[in-house]
C-alpha cells in the first residue's frame, strides 16, 4: 500500500493516477533559484509540480518543467502539474480566464489538477461549477479544492455534480486533521499535505529527533515518510539541490506503527497558516 518510489502514484477517483511526491514552489520568487529547483526536481526523478496563480511563478515553473524534461529525457505525459484559482477569480468566467492564464504562463497546453486556493464564502460553489466545464471539456485532467473543512466540502458536494478528486490543506505533525482525513477517505478525496514541514518549525523536535535517529534519517525524511504512510500526498518545497534530493529519499525504510503513533500524538491543531474558517484575502 505505501509508495515504492517517487513514481509512485495513487489513484484519483477519477482514475488519473497522481503521484504520491512532488515539489511545491510556494514563496519561491521568479528566478533563476526557482527555474533551478523544478530543473533539478525533475532531474532527481520528481514528476510532480505544485504551483499556484497567487505565488507569481508560474513563468519561472514553466522554465523549470521545459528544463527539467529536456535534461530527463521525458515528455509532458510524464509529469503531474497543479496549479489553483485565486480568491479575486472566484466567479465562474474568471476561474474559467484564470485557467487560461495559468496555462498561458506555465507555458502548457493542460493542466493535470487545478484547485480552488480558498474556501471563500459565498463564491466557491461558482468556481467550482468552472472547474466542472473545464473537466468536462477535458482541458484539466483532474479538479479539486485547497484548504476546504469538512463543513466547505459538505456544502460544495451538495449541488456538485463532480466531486473533487484532492483537497490540498495544511498537514503535519501539528496538525493531523484525523477527521477531515476520515471525511476524505469515505467521500474518496485524495488529502494532500501542503507544508508538510511545518515551515521548519518541527526540524529540531526532540520526540521526531529520537525517531530520526532510530532509523539513521533526518526529522524531515521522517515526517515525509509518516505523510506517505497515511496516504497523504505530500509537497515539500525545497530550493536546494541536496535538500531536493534528501527529501525524496523516504522510500528506502518505514517507520514502525508505534512510531506512526507517536507522531500522531503530537497533534495540538495548530496551524502556521491561516485559519481556513476566519481568514479575510
Amino acid at each position: 500500500m505505501f509508495a515504492k518510489n517517487l513514481q509512485d502514484k495513487t489513484t484519483l477517483h477519477n482514475g488519473v493516477k497522481m503521484p504520491w511526491f512532488g515539489i511545491g514552489v510556494f514563496k519561491v520568487e521568479e528566478g533563476p533559484e526557482l527555474v533551478h529547483a523544478v530543473k533539478t526536481a525533475i532531474k532527481h526523478g520528481y514528476r510532480s509540480v505544485d504551483t499556484a496563480a497567487i505565488y507569481e511563478n508560474e513563468e519561472g515553473v514553466g522554465q523549470g518543467i521545459r528544463e527539467g524534461m529536456k535534461e530527463a529525457g521525458i515528455s509532458r505525459e510524464d509529469l503531474f502539474v497543479t496549479s489553483k484559482v485565486w480568491n479575486t477569480d472566484l466567479g465562474y468566467e474568471s476561474a474559467i480566464a484564470a485557467y487560461e492564464t495559468s496555462l498561458k504562463k506555465l507555458g502548457l497546453e493542460y493542466l493535470d489538477l487545478y484547485l480552488i486556493h480558498w474556501p471563500v464564502e459565498g463564491k466557491y460553489k461558482d468556481a467550482w461549477r468552472a472547474l466542472e466545464t473545464l473537466y468536462k471539456e477535458g482541458r484539466v485532467k483532474a479538479i479539486g479544492v485547497s484548504n476546504f473543512q469538512i463543513h466547505h466540502l459538505e456544502d460544495l458536494m451538495k449541488e456538485a455534480e463532480i466531486k473533487p478528486m484532492v483537497n490540498q490543506v495544511e498537514y503535519h505533525p501539528r496538525l493531523t486533521q484525523k477527521e477531515l482525513q476520515s471525511f476524505c477517505q469515505e467521500h474518496g478525496i485524495q488529502l494532500e499535505a501542503w507544508s508538510p514541514l511545518m515551515q521548519g518549525q518541527l526540524l529540531d523536535h526532540q520526540v521526531l529527533k529520537e525517531i530520526a535517529d532510530k532509523y539513521g534519517k533526518s526529522i524531515a525524511q521522517v515526517i515525509l515518510r509518516w505523510d506517505l504512510q497515511n496516504g497523504v500526498v505530500t509537497i515539500p518545497k525545497s530550493t536546494k539541490e541536496h535538500r531536493i534530493v534528501e527529501n525524496a529519499t523516504v522510500f528506502d525504510f518505514e517507520l514502525t506503527d508505534e512510531d506512526m503513533q507517536r507522531i500522531d500524538e503530537l497533534n495540538q491543531n495548530y496551524r502556521v497558516g491561516p485559519d481556513p474558517d476566519n481568514f479575510d484575502f
